[in-house]
């Protein structure tokens, strides 16, 4: 049974439809051009001029031999090919194809050198329909970049991305598996001085479209630089909104005044590395308590007024049971968590080489990511809940509309392709844990392309704020929502997203405080955004993606899309060569070695208390299976390792083969070998070689 006001809100959504069914026959009257804002030097585009890459299947596209760009790569490192050749030529490109096969959507490529290569790259054709059709187009090309974005097919293209990318050091305080960057391994250091520091964040908001909202410093482990408090207080005061960083949460976990000092230069978000819910979920990363740490890490980050993302790179066979462990106890904290980051595997940095065995085990995708949260929490439709991050773009463009041609910055535009990143919105009750997908109760699909006609008509702020109002209201199904949830609450979270209204909901920005922060907490209504970031490898490799880049890396060779650098040709291992602070051996006798948790050692806690509800049915007692029953590898290192007995073993059957072949075909004498004999020690035997040589007495 309904409550009255439901009815009542109900009779609004179809007022709200008439309304909008003559506000919209009035608004296509004499568009308004539009306006060129003060962040860029070009005009904001009417959605007919938004441009798209080849969508759909059967297509094809550019991509790389997953074996030619190593050896380029190490070539270039060695010095035997400049850079530049990068920025000239077109080494190791091959054309892929993606196609549907067997229910799946594959990436197939052919090197005329190294031969043929497949991956998947969805398990549900429909859902991969659904996320491109829903890309609303590429946000305005990037200009007065030259400087900046230079590196040849890799090179960024269209707009201005989301997140600049930071890495202060390539040092880390782990060992894991798997590791993008292959942290700790390399043979050096790699650290940013201060000045390049500054360099980089200058140097990003220099260049349009203006529309760099975010920062995050990550590594290596960032925390680690000398400079971390320094870099989030100056990308503050340079204009940077939203200071974030990428860690593994131990300087965190150790000490709550390191988490004080952070919050107060204006670190806004730490994205925690986070894959699973109990130590053993977390085991395959070597830390003896890495889950006790995440959970002191947290506690002391929200303590101190920042925002913790969860971040869970899933492995097939690893930690795909964890996701809805993970989502679970998100949604048991609503008022510490509201968003949680899905990264499904990428096999680069420290798993580049890996077998086609271990890679067709452990591949995972963003659709198995939609399935695995229907099957696991029960929440979201993957085709109706579902959608590309730069599904939002409609909505950034119509805050960029109200913000008008004076605003200072462009709004966060997550313009990427359609096969970057995917989310979900659940909309969560902090007082009572109720929970709905957003899109369950709100028809997102229409309302997107309502709020593309407001966006078109480029009418000003009142009347762009009147017609979002109408098609919010319009598109709304009360009798859907959760219990308490009505349409102003709506309005309001719409609101306070954006900023239209100039209502003070609690400051972001460099002058925020810690009475802001609270005021933003204490909205009872908490959106849960689960997003999916996919970032390529070799193997499913397209630079239509590449060009849309997002979260672009600021390094001394200009700003790298996040593929190009960690994948693709590999810039990562390029730049910090050739950029180096110094060689391992010249660091630690200089500076000394830092503090390394691996091979199962603990981390040190001042605390383990925190006021988080963990239900003990969601903590995992035991790692996952999967990989041990098909007696695959589950890492790099144990893969080489069985690589090693496996050409053992050949070596030996090889040598018994050969034996036999003189003995038995050749009929040559065999050698007579010392016999073994045990002797009996007690209740212990020892094997004895009998030598014939004799001793010296």
């Amino acid at each position: 049974m309904h409550k009255p006001i439901k009815y009542f809100e109900k009779g609004l959504t179809y007022a709200a439809g008439a309304a909008w069914a003559i506000f919209e026959r009035l608004n296509r009257i004499r568009p308004n051009p539009s306006f060129t804002p003060r962040w860029s030097d070009k005009p904001l585009l009417k959605s007919w001029q938004k441009t798209k890459p080849t969508l759909g299947w059967p297509r094809t596209t550019d991509s790389l031999c997953p074996r030619c760009i190593p050896e380029i790569r190490q070539r270039i490192i060695d010095g035997e090919l400049p850079v530049d050749i990068l920025r000239n030529e077109r080494l190791g490109e091959i054309k892929a194809q993606v196609v549907e096969r067997d229910g799946k959507i594959l990436m197939i490529k052919d090197c005329p050198t190294h031969g043929h290569f497949e991956d998947v790259m969805s398990i549900d054709p429909e859902m991969f329909r659904h996320l491109e059709e829903a890309f609303p187009g590429r946000d305005i090309r990037a200009h007065n970049d030259e400087k900046l974005h230079n590196h040849g097919s890799s090179t960024i293209q269209h707009g201005r991305g989301a997140v600049l990318t930071i890495d202060l050091t390539n040092r880390c305080n782990m060992m894991c598996d798997p590791c993008f960057m292959d942290a700790n391994q390399v043979g050096f250091v790699h650290e940013l001085s201060w000045e390049e520091i500054k360099t980089m964040l200058d140097n990003a908001i220099s260049i349009k479209p203006r529309r760099q909202l975010s920062v995050q410093f990550s590594g290596g482990e960032p925390t680690l630089s000398p400079y971390f408090i320094d870099a989030v207080k100056y990308s503050r005061k340079v204009g940077y909104n939203s200071v974030q960083t990428a860690t593994n949460g131990i300087e965190f976990a150790k000490s709550k005044e390191f988490c004080r000092k952070a919050a107060e230069a204006g670190l806004r978000y730490a994205y925690l590395q986070f894959d699973g819910i109990g130590n053993a979920a977390n085991s395959h990363r070597k830390v003896g308590n890495l889950f006790d740490v995440k959970l002191q890490a947290i506690q002391n980050l929200v303590e101190a007024g920042i925002e913790v993302v969860p971040v869970t790179t899933i492995v097939n066979g690893i930690n795909n049971e964890q996701v809805g462990r993970i989502i679970q106890f998100a949604l048991d904290n609503p008022k510490i968590i509201s968003l949680c980051s899905f990264q499904p595997v990428s096999f680069t940095g420290r798993d580049e080489d890996i077998t086609d065995e271990r890679r067709q085990a452990q591949r995972y995708t963003l659709s198995h990511l939609a399935h695995d949260v229907k099957k696991q929490t029960g929440l979201g439709e993957p085709i109706r809940d579902w959608f590309p991050i730069s599904f939002m773009g409609t909505f950034s463009d119509w805050a960029d509309l109200v913000h008008g041609p004076n605003a200072d910055w462009g709004q966060l535009s997550c313009g990427c392709h359609p096969n970057c990143g995917v989310g979900m919105a659940i909309l969560v009750d902090k007082h009572t844990k109720e929970a709905a997908p957003l899109t369950s109760f709100l028809n997102v699909d229409q309302l997107a392309k309502d709020v593309q006609k407001i966006n078109d008509a480029g009418r000003g702020k009142g009347l762009s704020v009147l017609g979002m109002a109408l098609a919010v209201a319009k598109n709304y199904d009360p009798f859907k929502a959760t219990t308490h949830f009505h349409l102003w609450s709506l309005l309001q979270k719409f609101d306070k997203g954006f900023g239209a209204s100039g209502r003070d909901y609690g400051k972001v920005g460099a002058d925020r405080t810690r009475e802001d922060i609270d005021k933003r907490r204490n909205d009872r209504w908490n959106i849960l955004f689960l997003a999916g970031m996919w970032f390529q490898d070799l193997f499913n490799y397209d630079f239509r993606r590449t060009e849309m880049c997002i979260i672009p890396y600021a390094t001394q060779e200009g700003e790298i899309s996040f593929c190009a650098y960690n994948t693709g040709i590999g810039w990562r291992q390029i730049v910090e060569k050739m950029h180096m602070t110094a060689t391992l051996t010249k660091w630690y006798e200089e500076r000394g070695r830092h503090e390394i948790f691996a091979g199962g050692k603990s981390v040190n806690l001042d605390s383990m208390e925190h006021s988080m509800l963990l239900r003990e049915e969601l903590i995992t007692q035991d790692v996952q299976h999967d990989l041990d029953i098909l007696g695959i590898a589950k890492n790099a290192r144990e893969e080489q390792l069985k690589a090693r007995a496996e050409k053992l073993r050949l070596q030996k059957e090889n040598e018994q083969m050969a034996k036999l072949y003189r003995q038995h075909v050749l009929k040559e004498p065999t050698e007579e070998k010392p016999s073994l004999v045990q002797i009996e020690t007690g209740k212990s035997r020892v094997s004895e070689e009998v030598v014939t040589t004799v001793s010296g007495d």
